[in-house]
């Protein structure tokens, strides 16, 4: 067998939570490549809802002032796995929202790598994972700045939501910043529903589900704002939501 397309294992730092198992009935992971020329805008939904196990790999680089808006919906995959590469040349901009919706024995990744190349990118990540039962949701994302790469203006914000404490979230978001003169930030959170906030919708008529999936689909919905199909996006993880709920 080619040594390329050998079965990772979980020494493998970006399978270190992956189903082996299960990775091995997609793999090998054929890579989807996507080009972006300079001054031209693309965009893609990726959006994984059957209970097959899925895994794709895209790699996407952008040229000098290129845009692209990457939206990301996994709910429902028994095993799901969204592995995602992108350059970005000078003055370069590029979107990823993505949303996790898991239950049961469910595992889903979602893994990043974002490189600024070029003087002046910008890049901005959101994350949303929500997990029930004795599922596993995964985030491994870095960003790194190369040398030259002065002006680059990077984000993540990385929160998960445990609606069981059976459930496991893992997260690692990375910077590696070789340049100067640098705007680059993540955040991380993993928690339960705000008590606070669940009495107070209650105290104001609604039940105890529905409260539960008003303030989930709030807290899905930042993942998809601004999102060329964001009411399609939001409507297929508020159905997710019903379901596991």
């Amino acid at each position: 067998m080619n040594v390329a397309l050998a079965l990772p294992t979980r020494k493998h730092e970006n399978f270190r939570y992956s189903d082996i198992a299960a990775l091995e009935t997609v793999w090998p992971i054929v890579t989807e490549e996507i080009a972006i020329a300079a001054g031209e805008e693309g965009a893609l939904q990726i959006v994984e809802t059957g209970a097959e196990a899925v895994a794709r790999h895209v790699a996407i680089t952008l040229g000098k002032g290129a845009k692209f808006d990457l939206r990301v919906l996994s709910a429902g995959p028994s095993y799901g796995r969204i592995a995602i590469d992108v350059r970005l040349g000078e003055g370069a901009d590029f979107t990823l929202g993505a949303a996790q919706l898991a239950t049961g024995e469910e595992t889903l990744e979602i893994v990043t790598e974002v490189a600024h190349a070029g003087l002046n990118a910008t890049s901005a990540q959101i994350i949303r994972t929500v997990l029930a039962g004795k599922s596993v949701g995964t985030y491994l994302g870095r960003i790194a700045v190369e040398r030259g790469a002065d002006g680059t203006d990077a984000e993540q914000s990385v929160r998960a939501m445990l609606l069981e404490r059976t459930a496991t979230a893992n997260a690692r978001p990375e910077l590696e910043i070789y340049a100067d003169d640098v705007k680059a930030a993540h955040g991380c959170a993993v928690g339960e529903l705000d008590a606070q906030g669940l009495f107070y919708l209650m105290s104001r008529g609604l039940t105890p589900a529905q409260a539960k999936r008003l303030m989930l689909q709030a807290f899905i919905a930042e993942a998809f704002t601004g999102a060329p199909g964001e009411d399609e996006l939001s409507d297929l993880a508020l159905a997710r939501l019903e379901a596991i709920l």
